[in-house]
């Protein structure tokens, strides 16, 4: 499980063990380490400068949006720091349960998130 609440983005973005992924405030892929390449079959091209929902599945984009758009119009966040269990979507096209531990971070007023997803 992974529940470490003192974890920051930097931290997360470090792993090497575990996929991490990391996203801006406009909701567009930062950076994705080695482990969630191999892990899950998209390459860093793939997904750095793209929308974080390429790896949402269909199903869960609206709301993803919905939850994101709140969080950074509220600032007051309802999922982060815990551990949640949401479908990832693999390059294949395939929709698994995984693990996601979400952190955020603001820094000069712009928000940085990172997840741990692990299956």
């Amino acid at each position: 499980m992974l529940d470490n609440a003192d974890m920051s983005v930097d931290k997360i973005l470090a792993q090497e063990a575990i996929p991490a992924i990391g996203v801006d405030d406009k909701g567009d892929v930062t950076s994705v380490n080695g482990c969630f390449t191999r892990e899950y079959g998209w390459s860093r091209a793939e997904l750095v400068g793209k929308p974080l929902t390429t790896i949402i599945p269909p199903a869960m984009r609206e709301t993803h949006s919905v939850g994101f758009s709140r969080f950074l119009a509220t600032e007051k966040p309802r999922l982060l720091g815990r551990s949640l269990r949401l479908p990832v979507l693999f390059k294949d096209g395939r929709e698994l349960p995984a693990e996601h531990f979400i952190m955020a971070e603001k820094q000069g007023g712009t928000w940085r998130l990172a997840a741990l997803i692990r299956r």
